[in-house]
């Protein structure tokens, strides 16, 4: 009673907006200004590959379809580790651990908020079904090089839409919420590799993939090209007049989070 009598409702969840890009659009249709506090573009499970999210799963959290919001065997399997080691190497959060610690605490490091945490996952998985956790999960991720959700990511990483994300970069993208900087196929080709590698073993050992498409992914290489729009550039002055204008006229929450 003592750590829930004041937890934020879980029913804020249910249709929760994320915060968006505000565009602006030429004439012909071209995007020519974005304005945003984080880049996202929201999408639904339905425009997602089953291997991304599979692969997402099997990094981040294998039984998240069979608990109830906490996984205790892999607490115990983390403090296990943790202990041997003499320092914090693997975590136990769940999935759903990670849509409340985004959504609706904050971040700090503390007992009191892990434990809060926890009770707000157990009410979640009760609330909302493990669908709506997931599109809430893969949405809201920060994914490095300023990309939340996977299909910015998707974007940023290999110019693609994330309807068209091969098993290989799925998996790459499915190694990057651990350390998204340390991580990043940018900076750190080989880490990444490192981490897409586990992640596809993970995907193996569950059974989410054949041996075959196993050793495909592996084999498939990455060809990194980031979405870069031409546009962007192009009237950059007309563009901040138009910024100020709806600033003054919308306020900036709206400008910045609502994707005018």
């Amino acid at each position: 009673f003592y750590f829930s009598h004041d937890l934020p409702s879980v029913e804020t969840l249910k249709n929760y907006h994320f915060p968006t890009i505000t565009r602006i659009f030429s004439e012909e249709g071209e995007t020519i200004g974005e304005f945003f506090t984080e880049k996202r573009e929201v999408v639904t499970l339905e425009r997602m590959p089953y291997h991304l999210i599979q692969a997402f799963v099997a990094g981040e959290d294998a039984r998240f379809f069979q608990h109830k919001g906490l996984d205790y065997t892999a607490i115990l399997r983390a403090l296990y580790r943790n202990i041997f080691s003499g320092e914090i190497i693997q975590g136990g959060s769940t999935i759903t651990q990670q849509v409340v610690k985004s959504l609706l605490l904050s971040p700090e490091k503390k007992f009191k908020r892990k434990i809060r945490e926890a009770l707000l996952a157990y009410r979640i998985e009760k609330y909302l079904t493990k669908e709506e956790i997931l599109y809430l999960y893969l949405n809201q991720i920060y994914l490095g090089h300023g990309a939340y959700g996977v299909q910015v990511a998707a974007e940023i990483y290999f110019g693609k839409p994330v309807e068209e994300l091969n098993l290989s970069e799925s998996a790459l993208l499915a190694g990057l919420p651990q350390a998204p900087s340390k991580n990043s196929p940018y900076q750190h080709p080989e880490q990444a590799k490192k981490r897409q590698t586990y992640v596809l073993n993970r995907m193996l050992a569950e059974g989410m993939i054949s041996y075959g498409e196993y050793i495909n992914a592996l084999k498939t290489p990455l060809l990194l090209k980031s979405k870069q729009n031409p546009f962007l550039d192009k009237a950059p002055h007309f563009v901040e007049h138009v910024r100020k204008y709806m600033e003054e006229k919308y306020g900036k929450e709206a400008l910045y989070k609502k994707g005018l």
